[in-house]
């Protein structure tokens, strides 16, 4: 089978402080053409080597407080989706759904 090549390209623009005021993707199977604009971005890597997770979490000072509740909730909720995928560990994945249902309620997303 031939192996296929795809980049994914972040783009943050940072003010004086540092701290990010936009955040632009583009990803070479997304579809779509264009760089698409996020207010807030998550990025977890596992390292091979040294055997841990480096990360990387921004977000713009446009994004609120709702909006990121909301944002946590869903990565939360796809997470659990991801790690059933992944360990086909339906235990585990429906606790950490439970805990995502939690939040949820617990920040008001969830009405």
């Amino acid at each position: 089978m031939e192996s296929k090549k795809s980049e994914i390209k972040l783009s943050i623009t940072l003010d004086e402080t540092k701290q990010p005021i936009a955040i632009h993707w583009k990803a070479d199977d997304s579809g779509v053409d264009g760089l698409h604009e996020s207010k807030s971005m998550l990025l977890a890597l596992w390292d091979k080597k040294e055997k841990s997770t480096m990360r990387i979490d921004l977000w713009t000072n446009e994004m609120m407080v709702e909006e990121m509740q909301f944002f946590f909730y869903e990565t939360l909720a796809s997470m659990a989706d991801t790690y059933l995928r992944a360990t086909n560990d339906k235990l585990m994945a429906d606790e950490l759904k439970n805990f995502a249902k939690q939040f949820g309620e617990k920040t008001k997303v969830l009405q």
